[in-house]
């Protein structure tokens, strides 16, 4: 049986650099093979309805803006652990309800992901605007191919079914 990992982006698509992670899902999804392991979803803003296609995947890649500290257009992958600490002390977001709220409601359920990932990708500007800036925009190659190195290393080390 093959694994399915759910690839959320999240973001608010009229909030320039704030647009990066369903930027990077949409482009994502369009470059894939159809294949059934993996769901794209734009997770907007968030809301409780993300509860559930959470709580049903074994894998979830979360695709972000997120402040680091570190120069414009900076990609980095927090996994597991290390995500849920990035959640939980760095989370600076306009979301409605935080990814990290989700996660509280998966671990109080026994679903939290078994392996997850936040792809984080540092903002330039974030405030009213359609476009994402150049810093950002130039991040997204890189950006996709963090995903594949990371769903290609979790294949390698997924144990037989």
């Amino acid at each position: 049986m093959q694994t399915t990992t759910l690839i959320l982006g999240l973001g608010n698509v009229l909030m320039t650099d704030e647009a990066v992670g369903a930027e990077v899902v949409r482009r994502l999804a369009l470059q894939s093979e159809p294949d059934t392991r993996l769901v794209f979803v734009d997770g907007g803003t968030l809301s409780f309805t993300l509860a559930l296609p959470i709580s049903e995947s074994p894998r979830l890649i979360v695709v972000d803006a997120a402040t680091m500290g570190e120069p414009p257009g900076s990609v980095r992958v927090f996994e597991n652990e290390a995500m849920d600490r990035q959640l939980s002390l760095h989370a600076k977001t306009v979301h409605e309800v935080s990814l990290a709220d989700l996660f509280d409601i998966a671990r109080l359920t026994d679903t939290l992901p078994r392996q997850r990932a936040l792809v984080g990708i540092e903002p330039e500007f974030v405030g009213w605007g359609d476009h994402l800036t150049p810093a950002v925009e130039a991040a997204i190659p890189r950006t996709i191919e963090q995903i594949h190195s990371l769903l290609a290393r979790w294949d390698a080390t997924a144990s037989p079914s």
